[in-house]
């Protein structure tokens, strides 16, 4: 059985999978902005997908500064992937598929008059 943590390392993995797919030299800054940790946990996270031979690091191609890397996905990181992008999105249309019920749950808590305001609201934020 999978634990809430192991789905959320899975989630991390490959978003940070994602976004290096996407663009290779991002630097590890704007990578743990992006998955929302800290930069040294970024670095340990980056570090165990290059020992697990998910990514490897390259030079980085335009910066004057060497010692930036480009982290590029190995065969084994595209195909990582792959089984990743599925899991994940099956835990998220479950997810959505719960919030949808547990929403007409609350819903019927509430009086017409209630659900137009809350319409009348969301269609202010938006």
């Amino acid at each position: 059985m999978t634990t809430q943590r192991d789905k959320l390392r899975e989630d991390m993995q490959y978003r940070l999978l994602r976004l290096l797919q996407d663009d290779p030299e991002m630097s590890q800054r704007d990578l743990a902005r992006a998955v929302g940790i800290s930069t040294g946990g970024i670095h340990y996270v980056l570090s165990a997908l290059v020992d697990k031979g998910l990514l490897k690091l390259g030079n980085f191609t335009a910066a004057a500064d060497k010692r930036r890397y480009a982290y590029v996905l190995t065969p084994k990181g595209i195909a990582t992937k792959a089984v990743l992008t599925r899991r994940f999105l099956i835990r998220k249309m479950d997810e959505y598929e719960a919030l949808k019920a547990e929403i007409e749950l609350v819903r019927g808590d509430l009086s017409e008059a209630e659900l137009a305001a809350i319409r009348a609201e969301t269609e202010n934020l938006s």
